[in-house]
């Protein structure tokens, strides 16, 4: 094989060499299609190599087609000659795809600022859990770690007013697996949402074969009325926070959904979602304090701590807790144990209220600084929206989808929730950045 020329000095390992000046032969035809190769035996004499540097060579080029291997017989040459080719081929570069502008002002609703994060002390808790291999070499409570339940059983009441023991308290990670949970528990299998929906939840309902009946609402939400007419015996609700352009739920429409429950023996699944991070006014009581026995409560604390930490948790009525404790053992935990007890630390040193109030501090002042320079670059009469626990702003625009696709060449990132109405996130983007990118969506709105 006078066209192998093999170089041991070189970086590239020779039995890629060897395969490399083999596949080149058979490409440009100087090994036509059907030749003997000469044998494993045979070829690492006359190359002064190991037989396995040329076994490892035919292997790759007998997995890529180049070589056919025949019992009793050796290696053909299987792949023909490229028509037209007397050189090796050369690969077509792909295509390169639409060139992406970095993100410079990052309005998702994803994210929380790292410059504000707790991250420090965060680490300092996983360090310490991480040096006690007692608590970490097993799996867990899969009711989530008792440490954590009843460290959450007081925060909830302190924080939101909820009233649960830590028996009633389940951990996941993330409120979908926490809903399957749930749907497990329930014998009927109907549950009723609002039209703009919570899509999570939606995937989860549909995963456990239950029913979603879409219900209308107003600008105190749901409309309790319509779900008594549904005949629908579960209905998930955001009591906390707002719903498109619709504030949060009044008192009035709580004692309409409390009563509808009462009066019914329904079910109330609450998800309040960062309902301890209102900062304009004093957090509204969550649902779940005034109805206990008939409301399955959700928190997490994606906005509160870090996205990436994935701890939820559930507060059970009693008489679904014990309906759940007989099967828990069959359930895996889905949440870090090492997150749990780190978390359980958190809050129990007092870390998680303190940071929950310097966040109310910052959010408040982020979303005053975003209310300003909005009303500043658009204009007094746009149309602007705060939803404060979602930590994002609404703002009505002429083409919503158009102004998100320019946005992205100016390295603008945010949602599109409608025709004409744009979602702008402040959690992630430094306190710094928001002037100038508004600024950058007022180009985005308006540029022809």
């Amino acid at each position: 094989m006078p066209f192998v020329t093999l170089h041991p000095e070189s970086k590239i390992p020779l039995y890629q060499q060897l395969y490399q000046a083999i596949r080149e032969a058979i490409e440009s035809g100087t090994l036509p299609l059907g030749a003997k190769m000469p044998s494993i035996r045979q070829l690492p004499e006359e190359l002064g190599v190991s037989r396995t540097t040329v076994e490892a060579a035919y292997q790759q080029l007998c997995a890529e087609g180049y070589l056919k291997s025949r019992p009793q017989r050796g290696y053909f040459v299987a792949a023909p000659q490229r028509r037209g080719e007397e050189h090796p081929a050369k690969i077509s570069p792909i295509p390169a795809a639409r060139r992406r502008v970095p993100v410079q002002y990052d309005f998702g609703t994803d994210r929380v600022d790292a410059g504000n994060a707790d991250i420090t002390i965060w680490k300092r808790h996983i360090r310490d859990v991480l040096n006690r291999p007692d608590s970490i070499t097993s799996y867990g409570d899969p009711q989530g770690e008792l440490s954590l339940r009843e460290a959450l059983s007081s925060y909830a009441y302190r924080a939101r007013g909820v009233r649960a023991s830590a028996e009633q308290i389940v951990i996941g990670a993330g409120i979908q697996p926490l809903l399957t949970i749930l749907c497990g528990l329930l014998t009927q299998k109907r549950v009723a949402m609002e039209y703009a929906g919570f899509l999570q939840a939606e995937r989860a309902f549909a995963d456990c074969s239950m029913e979603v009946v879409r219900l209308p609402s107003d600008e105190e939400g749901l409309s309790v009325e319509a779900l008594a007419g549904s005949g629908v015996p579960q209905v998930l609700v955001s009591p906390s926070a707002p719903t498109g352009q619709a504030a949060v739920m009044p008192p009035s429409r709580r004692f309409e959904l409390l009563h509808w429950a009462e009066n019914t023996g329904g079910l109330i699944i609450e998800d309040d979602y960062n309902g301890e991070l209102r900062y304009t006014v004093r957090p509204i009581p969550a649902l779940q304090g005034a109805g206990v026995e008939s409301t399955a409560y959700l928190g997490s604390f994606s906005k509160l701590l870090l996205p990436s930490v994935r701890v939820s948790y559930m507060v059970l009525p009693m008489w679904l807790a014990e309906k759940y404790a007989p099967r828990a053992r069959a359930y895996n935990q889905t949440a870090s144990k090492i997150e749990q007890l780190a978390l359980a630390d958190y809050i129990r040193e007092g870390q998680l209220e303190r940071h929950l109030r310097r966040m109310r501090k910052l959010y408040h002042r982020k979303s005053e600084v975003m209310l300003s320079c909005l009303h500043k670059v658009l204009g007094e009469k746009t149309p602007v929206f705060l939803q404060e626990t979602s930590l994002a702003v609404v703002v009505q625009v002429p083409d919503a989808e158009g102004a998100v696709r320019r946005g992205e060449e100016l390295g603008l990132r945010m949602k599109a929730v409608g025709k004409d109405l744009l979602r702008l996130g402040f959690s992630g983007i430094p306190l710094t950045q928001i002037p100038p990118g508004i600024q950058a969506l007022h180009q985005a709105v308006y540029q022809k």
